[in-house]
């Protein structure tokens, strides 16, 4: 310990170690001596000296404890000092006590329980909270209020149940500040957060030192503030913070039990100080209501109206009043084991000649381990509850209320308690069931923050405009098109930077930032150097063409992939041979289903267009269906024909008449033929011009087939400058460095393929696929081999722990859903690699149907017409051939009488026999007869 430099206190500590048997010396049981240490001029101090007093005053006037024994109490001023605290102990131990209530303060309770090792003398402390002070070398320290193991675990509760992951902590640099601290780190860690910066006040800072700290940690971007200090100083902070303009709704204020300690004590409270702390969310310990507890209140109020008091009751007056029952229930057991209280004088102590201390008055008690036993196993209930102690000599009941500070008052919006974590129901009234709940589910109510607004702050501001995020970019030589500056206007610009941008504008809160570009601009840069310069803390963030690899997630965290990626293999290609299935390539299966579904469809429109006036049309159903397919058998000897003789439309038809007997005599059907002819002539042509540049299209003409034989070949490989492929190809897939050719641009690409490996180039190239495919969409005469051989994505690079990768993947998502990232990818790309992006899966120079819907749709119209055309031309005629044959009925013999039994289905019927007989005997039913034979009843039907 620092404040262990002393001479004389080093002195002091070594020899009262020594337990030498002495002269022994008994105090009588009729009064005890127990001393008291705290600071008499504090918020606790004021009111422990009066819950002591009160406390003493109750256990002398009780007749079922120490019976006709006394407790004559000692009190002793530390002054808030290690050194003055240490003296009083001092005073304190010669005057024979017992034990010692206190002290108040955790650093001097550090001091004296060496002491209180020393002569044996049980130490028991109603307001040091130190959890360090529990520890095995201090067997002679108890603790009667809670521990600081607790109250961090409850703060780290309560930021975690808020999500925020980054706190800065204000504290006192001593013992208690310290140590808190350190528990609140260790706290976070388990609940993935983290103290992202500590703010240690030097003791007894003033305002300006406060204000400087304070001033200074804006500037890290954290807004949640944990302040753990004392109560007779702390709220100093606030009100300096106040002028700061820091107590605004952008920042979160969690106080430890010091702040409502401290309001807890005031009789009045100023409401501009509760203005003030308006929105802190705090911790205050937890006590059981209870009739006694109420009682002592009302006790409590009456020694305010009698000016013995001028200090309202706080939970550490509760403490101390149950500390001096539990001393007196402890000397209670030990008298009535052992009788009379031994001490024992030291020889050594008088020996120090050369000391300026009086140490010969100072005698070890014999019974300070038993009575420490004693005390350990107390277990009653005072005014805060059960009282007894736990394993680590902590108190069993360890809870906190969880107040916040609204409207010039103090809410309580849960509790915590280690059982059962957050609630909202009192510890005390869970069942065990409730508490496993509890602890699972964790609740609080609804709280407001400082500003007066009841969302939940954020919790950080990742920069502002003082000071805007600084955005590391690449400044790319070859494919500018992704990241790059222009050199003229000094703008950055790219794919990767609308997609920054276009993420960054769906995020709910304004981000300032500066783009610093990395790179000189005349070779790529180091994608590996500038991930690290955010771990460096050079700049905030990196965004661009930046792939998302294991080694680089060590530095920074990375947001959504907001492009799919992976390494493939570039070669030169060649001429590919053909196959015996060459010929159906020109076409997609889509167009050749849609083409023969046409020449389906023109064959039967045509027989129907030419059943009623051609002799060619008639006769049996088999020969009629047979026709009605041949007659569009122009199809094929169209498609042969203009393969290989390439000749005019009238040779065409020329050629139709070679192979179909049949002709057309109908208008009609001519006009359906000429149409389908028409298209026939630019599909024939179209598949002619694809299928000659299948026939001669390119294949890969490098021995390097995919990455196996990449790794097996001992030929030279070319990559990009600067990127991660180079430490992926030597370290994964073991490939001699000395084959590994760094290339700058595109140019350089083809020139080194071009040249190939016994010309001083390349025999392939490894890059990424969104390179290559633009590669590719400007240099014909190479080709991908195999398939890509590692699957990641481009990401933005944030510091580690940054919220704003969260938030920027979240929106890198929301631009997927909607679309938006599409339309950025087809804004810089589709302009010439869009075809080669969408038809990678399609064989080269194959015809698709989108290219010749338009026709196939006017050629259908044009059928369909011709075919309503007939039947409007049938339907009207058949009812003149009805209307005609009504009028012979007529004529008829009167003994002929009529009786219809018409259908619909007859009708339907009647009207396909009609459309059945040949256009020459329909007519002649229309010309007038001399003996016309009359109609039968069928007929007129």
């Amino acid at each position: 310990m620092k404040f262990m430099g002393n001479g004389v206190f080093v002195s002091v500590i070594i020899l009262v170690f020594f337990q030498l048997n002495g002269n022994v010396k008994c105090q009588t049981t009729t009064a005890v001596n127990v001393g008291a240490l705290f600071t008499f001029d504090s918020v606790i101090g004021r009111v422990a000296k009066v819950a002591i007093e009160a406390a003493v005053a109750d256990v002398n006037a009780d007749p079922s404890i120490l019976k006709r024994t006394k407790l004559n109490f000692i009190m002793q001023d530390t002054n808030c000092s290690v050194f003055l605290g240490s003296m009083a102990a001092f005073q304190l131990l010669e005057r024979d006590v017992v034990a010692v209530i206190g002290p108040q303060s955790s650093s001097v309770a550090h001091m004296i329980s060496f002491i209180a090792n020393g002569l044996q003398v049980p130490l028991i402390s109603f307001a040091a909270t130190d959890a360090t002070l529990s520890a095995l070398q201090f067997p002679f320290f108890l603790r009667t209020t809670l521990s600081d193991s607790h109250q961090m675990a409850a703060m780290a509760d309560v930021i975690d149940y808020y999500n925020w992951h980054e706190v800065v902590a204000v504290f006192v640099d001593d013992d208690h500040g310290r140590n808190g601290i350190s528990l609140l780190d260790s706290q976070l860690a388990k609940r993935t957060s983290k103290l992202s910066h500590k703010l240690a006040l030097p003791h007894g800072a003033n305002a300006s030192v406060i204000s400087d700290l304070l001033d200074k940690s804006r500037e890290i971007g954290v807004r949640v503030y944990v302040v753990h200090v004392n109560p007779d100083s702390g709220l100093e902070v606030f009100s300096i913070a106040k002028q700061l303009q820091m107590m605004t709704s952008d920042y979160v204020w969690l106080a430890t039990d010091w702040l409502s300690t401290n309001l807890d004590s005031s009789p009045t409270v100023d409401p501009n100080l509760l203005q003030t702390l308006q929105g802190v969310v705090g911790l205050r310990q937890h006590t059981p209501e209870s009739s006694m507890k109420k009682a002592f209140y009302t006790r409590w109020r009456g020694l305010q109206k009698n000016g013995r008091v001028f200090s309202s009751l706080n939970a550490y007056g509760l403490y101390a009043y149950d500390t001096v029952w539990t001393v007196a229930r402890g000397i209670d057991e030990f008298l009535k084991e052992h009788g009379n209280l031994t001490f024992s004088f030291s020889k050594r102590l008088p020996n120090m000649n050369d000391s300026t201390v009086q140490l010969e008055k100072l005698k070890i008690f014999d019974g300070g381990r038993i009575l420490v036993n004693k005390l350990l196993e107390t277990n009653f209930t005072g005014l805060t509850g059960q009282v007894g102690f736990d394993s680590n000599r902590n108190l069993v009941n360890s809870s906190y209320d969880v107040i916040n500070i609204d409207q010039v008052s103090i809410h309580r919006i849960g509790y915590w308690s280690r059982n059962s974590g957050l609630s909202v129901v009192p510890p005390e009234k869970l069942t065990r069931e409730q508490q496993i709940k509890s602890r699972v589910d964790q609740k609080l109510n609804n709280a407001t923050w400082p500003g007066g607004k009841t969302e939940k702050p954020r919790g950080w501001v990742i920069a502002s405009n003082e000071k805007p995020l600084r955005v590391g970019v690449p400044n790319r030589v070859s494919f500018p098109d992704f990241v790059t500056e222009d050199q003229d206007t000094h703008e950055v610009k790219g794919y990767c930077i609308d997609v920054f941008n276009a993420a960054l504008n769906l995020i709910a809160y304004e981000v300032p930032y500066k783009f610093q570009v990395f790179g000189d601009g005349r070779l790529n840069p180091d994608y590996d150097e500038l991930v690290k310069m955010v771990s460096d803390d050079v700049i905030d963030a990196a965004i661009g063409d930046i792939t998302i690899v294991t080694n680089r997630t060590r530095f920074a965290d990375f947001t959504q992939p907001y492009a799919a990626n992976g390494l493939v293999i570039v070669v030169p290609i060649k001429n590919m041979k053909s196959s015996a299935w060459v010929y159906l390539k020109p076409f997609t299966a889509e167009m050749w289903c849609v083409t023969a579904g046409f020449f389906l469809l023109i064959g039967v429109v045509i027989w129907i267009l030419e059943h009623r006036i051609n002799d060619d049309f008639r006769g049996s159903p088999r020969r009629q269906v047979f026709d009605a397919f041949d007659s569009s058998a122009i199809f094929i000897s169209g498609l042969a024909f203009q393969l290989y003789l390439r000749q005019t439309v009238r040779e065409i038809i020329n050629l139709y008449h070679l192979f179909n007997k049949e002709d057309t005599v109908s208008t009609l059907g001519r006009m359906v033929m000429m149409v389908w002819l028409f298209l026939l002539m630019v599909i024939t042509s179209s598949y002619t011009a694809s299928l000659t540049s299948i026939l001669t299209v390119q294949q890969l003409s490098s021995p390097i087939t995919g990455i196996d034989s990449l790794i097996t070949s001992n030929q030279p490989i070319g990559l990009p400058g600067g990127s991660f492929v180079h430490k992926y190809l030597t370290d994964s897939l073991n490939i001699y460095e000395g084959r590994l050719v760094s290339l700058e641009d595109t140019d350089d690409y083809a020139r080194a393929l071009q040249r190939g490996p016994d010309d001083g180039g390349v025999a392939a190239i490894v890059d990424e696929l969104p390179y290559i495919e633009e590669f590719l969409s400007q240099h014909t005469d190479f080709g991908i081999a195999g398939h890509m051989f590692t699957k990641s994505g481009w990401g933005f690079a944030f510091k580690k722990g940054s919220p704003l990768a969260v938030d920027m993947s979240t929106a890198i998502l929301r631009l997927s859903e909607n679309g938006d990232l599409q339309k950025i990818n087809e804004k810089w790309f589709c302009r010439t690699g869009c075809l080669l992006r969408k038809g990678r899966r399609s064989e080269p120079n194959q015809l698709h149907l989108v290219s010749f819907w338009g026709l196939f749709l006017l050629c259908a119209i044009f059928t369909i017409t011709c075919l309503l055309i007939f039947l409007f031309r049938m339907v009207r005629q058949y009812v003149q051939y009805k209307r005609k044959r009504r009028q012979l009925l007529a004529i008829s013999s009167s003994d002929q009488t009529p009786h219809s039994t018409s259908g619909l289905s007859r009708v339907v019927y009647n009207f396909f026999d009609f459309i059945d007989e040949k256009e020459e005997a329909i007519k002649k039913m229309f010309k007038p007869s001399i003996n016309p034979h009359p109609p039968t009843n069928d007929e007129i039907r």
